[in-house]
């Protein structure tokens, strides 16, 4: 005969659960609220769609997730605010990639249980003088351990420093409500990730990136209000950008400039990105690159003009910068 889990284990169970549960409660209100407020921010009148899908028709509890999306719009040339709670095995793929960040509780072998719940959105600016901007929060876990994640980054076309400094001083305000140790950590992070070796440079000026942090007494500051915090954070750290530069003449050159710049942004993402090969490993096509720019352009050896605001951005590009 089988033998029982213990009480302990029982309750730890189900306040596994319980976390799990609020936590995506938490995130379908907050694509909720930043939909709404995105939409006030666009002016063009225009609407998110909506596509709910689930993982496994023959499985309820395989997931579902909720893509919204918003396109042609006055500032949001294109935009989505994700959903994304599902649950499965570990593949073997999956399971080294984990492993190799030290996390010892994963079997690099795969084959474990996992659950994982997060809200995660790309706006695409229509304006060459508004940067991209991606954030996510989510959480990860595996046989009874839980993992928070997320992040919240910026990649201009053209630099504006007070645009970029405005950005980092929010996110550094927001973070050292919790320890003054979690901006300086947070945005090194963000560095480290968001690079294009092939290119050797930072695909934009960087903000927070956070990964596998276990909530609890050890990490010295209360982890789950520090996600909902930077959940909450998202569009108010970009909405003063928008609300400056939507207004501002630009040239087609900038244009043209706007969308060579994307090409990086999807290298990174088909190259690079973790979360976009982790979904591509049996997840949704479509949910996953709904990411991707609208409208990309890719030119041969294109090299800025000496002195150029184009120059500055690409050398700003190749050596992080402190802006807080």
């Amino acid at each position: 005969m089988a033998s029982q889990p213990s009480s302990a284990a029982r309750q730890r169970r189900r306040r596994l659960q319980a976390t799990a549960t609020d936590f995506e409660d938490y995130i379908l209100d907050l694509q909720s609220r930043i939909i709404q407020g995105a939409e006030e921010l666009d002016g063009s009148g225009l609407r998110f769609q909506h596509d709910r899908w689930t993982r496994s028709a023959d499985n309820p509890n395989a997931g579902y997730g909720i893509t919204s999306v918003l396109e042609g719009g006055a500032v949001l040339e294109k935009a989505a605010a994700n959903i994304s709670v599902v649950a499965g095995v570990l593949s073997p793929e999956r399971a080294r990639a984990m492993s190799s960040r030290g996390r010892a509780a994963i079997d690099p072998a795969g084959g474990q249980g996992y659950s994982a719940a997060a809200m995660s959105l790309v706006f695409h600016s229509a304006h060459p003088l508004i940067p991209t901007l991606r954030a996510d929060v989510r959480l990860f876990e595996v046989e009874g351990l839980v993992w928070y994640g997320g992040g919240c980054d910026l990649t201009p076309f053209y630099l504006d420093d007070g645009d970029v400094r405005q950005f980092h001083g929010f996110w550094k305000q927001q973070c050292d409500k919790h320890s003054d140790k979690l901006y300086p950590t947070f945005k090194a992070e963000c560095d480290r990730y968001f690079y294009i070796p092939a290119r050797k440079e930072h695909r934009g000026v960087g903000g927070l990136f956070f990964d596998d942090i276990e909530a609890g007494p050890s990490a010295g500051y209360d982890v789950e209000q520090f996600v909902r915090d930077v959940g909450d954070g998202i569009l108010p750290s970009w909405q003063p950008i928008v609300q400056r530069q939507r207004q501002q003449p630009f040239s087609e050159a900038q244009r043209q400039w706007q969308l060579l710049r994307r090409g990086r942004y999807l290298e990174f993402n088909l190259l690079y990105d973790r979360g976009v090969k982790f979904g591509l490993d049996g997840g949704r096509i479509e949910a996953i690159m709904v990411s991707a720019p609208p409208l990309i352009a890719w030119r041969y050896n294109v090299q800025p003009e000496a002195g150029s605001e184009e120059e500055r951005l690409v050398q700003v590009l190749s050596q992080p910068r402190d802006w807080a």
